[in-house]
């Protein structure tokens, strides 16, 4: 919900931001700049942090943990890795 009313909301300015400068009101490029780079970010988001998947190969260990992504409503696994101490969250 979050996600879209921000994209709802940089849409609408980067729109109106070249509606005002189409209509000749010069000082309106930051406004346009600045929505199209949050329109870009959001869109981006959800490429660059997506869940993983793994199997708990390569080292990985099942904590027992999970719980359900509040986003997705998808049950999510926790896994560690006791070398580098380090924590992964799948998908099942």
């Amino acid at each position: 919900m979050l996600r879209a009313t921000l994209l709802g909301f940089a849409v609408f300015m980067t729109c109106a931001g070249l509606v005002c400068l189409l209509a000749g009101f010069k000082p309106a490029w930051p406004i346009t700049i600045w929505g199209a780079i949050l329109v870009a970010a959001v869109l981006c988001e959800r490429w660059r942090y997506r869940p993983r998947e793994d199997d708990g190969s390569d080292g990985w260990q099942k904590t027992g943990e999970q719980f359900v992504d509040p986003e997705s409503g998808k049950l999510v696994h926790v896994l560690y890795r006791p070398e580098t101490g380090e924590r992964r969250y799948t998908v099942n």
